[in-house]
């Protein structure tokens, strides 16, 4: 397999000091180092006092108070200079091999290549960063499947775009369009962008070794604190494709009487209230939203 020539890291950033220096913790442990780490910070100021590489750290910024999510991953491409795209949300640790692994799937197969990632529970990193550990404790989310660490398999669908982790050609970022920035705040950005890679012909692939593990966050379930954003974004994503997304909790905001929904429209029949809200916050054991 051929090793990309050069790659660059792109993570997002809004708060989540403690996770993106446990993120740059594991880029200097990385087999294979990137040319550098691209920071699309989504506040005003960015993060002081990093931990130190031997990669460059380079900083953008993005305006926007409701999560322009698609924008600032737009614009960190943008800013990239490496031939390959190593998109790793912040609360991300990547797995020694990570960017090595991603680097030499860059020709074959090529495309857009997933990595898997372990949920850590609270208390997890604890003691620092220990891959041992990690691996023993990490939980597959159930709806993933197992990869061999040497594995190469087609996904199913491109619908199994996961926003977490995944590797692409700056070219094939380009092809497809990039993100749609009409999409603000949580959900379907990713699944629209699944969707303009399949319409480029950008084939989708699971790739084995190229492990991150998800730091522990508090989870809601259902995600009423978003409820807005989502029907926007639903709405954005049927009007461009002629079908729904986010299904899922379009059907528990529906079950919960929040709204009316059908094949053609979606109708609010109540915003969550606070309680909603906060009843909605999951123990601190819940790994998955």
């Amino acid at each position: 397999m051929s090793v990309a020539n050069t790659v660059s890291v792109l993570t997002l950033v809004r708060g989540r000091r403690a996770h993106l220096v446990n993120l740059i913790a594991g880029l200097n442990a990385a087999t294979r180092k990137p040319d550098e780490l691209v920071i699309a910070y989504m506040q005003a100021e960015p993060h002081l006092d990093l931990p130190e590489t031997n990669f460059p750290i380079r900083a953008v910024f993005v305006e926007g108070d409701a999560m322009p999510l698609a924008a600032a991953r737009n614009r960190a491409a943008h800013e990239a200079t490496g031939d390959q795209l190593i998109f790793l949300d912040v609360d991300c640790i990547p797995s020694p091999t990570l960017v090595e692994r991603y680097a030499e799937t860059a020709e074959w197969p090529g495309g857009i290549r997933l990595g898997d990632v372990l949920y850590l529970p609270e208390g997890a990193l604890d003691g620092g960063v220990d891959f041992d550990r990690l691996d023993r404790i990490g939980v597959r989310h159930p709806a993933k499947p197992p990869i061999a660490l040497d594995e190469i398999r087609p996904t199913p669908t491109h619908g199994e775009l996961w926003g977490l982790s995944f590797a692409i050609a700056a070219k094939d970022w380009a092809r497809a369009g990039g993100m749609d920035e009409r999409y603000v705040g949580y959900g379907a950005e990713e699944t629209d962008f699944a969707a303009r890679l399949e319409r480029a012909d950008v084939a989708m692939w699971w790739v084995g070794g190229a492990r991150a593990y998800h730091q522990h966050h508090i989870v809601h379930t259902p995600p009423y604190q978003h409820f807005d954003a989502i029907l926007r974004n639903a709405r954005l994503f049927r009007q461009a494709w002629g079908r729904w997304c986010m299904d899922y909790w379009l059907g528990q905001f529906a079950d919960r009487g929040l709204i009316a929904w059908d094949d053609a429209a979606i109708t609010v029949l109540r915003h969550p209230t606070v309680d909603d809200i906060a009843g909605s916050r999951m123990p601190p054991e819940t790994l998955f939203s």
